[in-house]
């Protein structure tokens, strides 16, 4: 693989760009997708983010800070970003390799026009045993009520809302736009009538900022169905300042609700499942904390992020993407790559997979570059 320049309309991204053209050049040999493909730890590839816009109408000071964000800032062009066929020839690709679920980030992935056409065209991939393909969608909750029916008739199966306080100060202040809390609160209504419960939601606990709304939220949405997740402040990218001093860690978090309700631990869902379950004793639902900071879950992680304009990124902390999108559309050099060029590269991208940041966390880590969460989706 070489290096390529990278493009600079995303000043905040990776400084580097890897090509996978030479798994793509039709010299190698091919063997078909099996349906199980490991990295260099073992782990398999079963789940892919997709970011379909690099674009929000939040400004949340630890994703898109407004003094980064600004009017100035300059989003990617329309031209350079994927297209709904490219995703879903991609998706496709990845489910040969054996990906069983598909989530759609972004961004705010609802400010992407027309985006129920993606879901249609997502929706029906089935796994190698005939299972359908798990999709699934992250949300700031922003336009839901506009569009949760839409999405549902698409075929849109899940859906998880960020949500980071229930009060309406704290709210308008994490979102720094001035978004009232009842619209988000009102699009999870109308989700969960339109089909997509129970619905997942998020909450980036932030010490001093935020973490007294945690009982709050536990309690407003226990007995409701949906499934509150409390998730650990992260080292994302670089422009939100991160500092491990206000990090929550999710013992404090368990510690805190315990304090107000009986709660009991839950196996996961299935393996490499990233939050830690809790059921309330009395059967009324139950939380999850993710333990992205204190507790790393990398020797699990099965997930690969497409970016928006097509960069593979094997993590979520990752500085290097790989250049999918000019595999795809081809080049003055190179013709676009056939199906079969697409699955060895990314076979061959997924094989040399080695990540395991939160493991390696640690003041050789704080300075490298990583590529911004607003960009890749969280």
């Amino acid at each position: 693989m070489t290096d390529r320049a990278f493009i600079p309309l995303i000043p905040l991204l990776d400084t580097r760009v890897v090509s996978p053209r030479a798994y793509a050049t039709g010299n190698e040999p091919h063997t078909p997708p099996t349906g199980h493909v490991a990295d260099k730890l073992g782990r398999p590839l079963r789940d892919l983010r997709i970011s379909v816009t690099d674009r929000c109408n939040f400004r949340c000071t630890y994703c898109m800070p407004k003094e980064v964000f600004d009017s100035g800032y300059r989003f990617l062009r329309h031209a350079d970003l994927l297209s709904f066929e490219e995703i879903a020839r991609l998706a496709r690709i990845f489910v040969s390799h054996g990906v069983e679920k598909i989530r759609l980030t972004g961004g705010e992935p609802l400010l992407r026009k027309d985006l129920h056409k993606l879901i249609a065209m997502l929706a029906p991939l089935k796994t190698r045993d005939g299972a359908d393909v798990d999709i699934a969608l992250t949300t700031n909750g922003s336009v839901l009520a506009r569009k949760a029916q839409q999405l549902a008739e698409a075929g849109l199966k899940r859906i998880t809302v960020s949500l980071d306080g229930l009060d309406d100060a704290i709210f308008r202040r994490m979102n720094d736009v001035d978004f009232p809390v009842r619209d988000v609160l009102n699009g999870i209504d109308v989700a969960a009538a339109a089909g997509l419960a129970p619905i997942k939601i998020n909450m980036v606990v932030k010490r001093g900022v935020n973490e007294h709304e945690v009982v709050a939220m536990a309690r407003h949405f226990r007995g409701t169905g949906h499934i509150v997740r409390f998730i650990e402040y992260m080292d994302v990218g670089t422009s939100n300042r991160w500092r491990m001093d206000e990090v929550v860690p999710s013992a404090e978090i368990v510690q805190l609700l315990a304090h107000s309700f009986e709660l009991d631990p839950v196996e996961p869902n299935y393996s490499g499942e990233v939050a830690e379950r809790w059921r309330y004793r009395d059967g009324s639902g139950e939380i999850g904390v993710i333990s992205s900071v204190s507790h790393a879950f990398c020797r699990a992680c099965t997930r690969a992020r497409l970016s928006t304009e097509g960069k593979l990124y094997l993590c979520l902390f990752a500085g290097l993407g790989h250049d999918l999108r000019t595999l795809l559309r081809g080049s003055e050099l190179q013709p676009a790559a056939t199906d079969s060029q697409l699955e060895a590269a990314i076979g061959h991208i997924w094989r040399a997979r080695d990540d395991r940041y939160s493991e390696l966390r640690g003041s050789l880590t704080a300075t490298m570059p990583k590529v911004e969460m607003s960009y890749i989706g969280g």
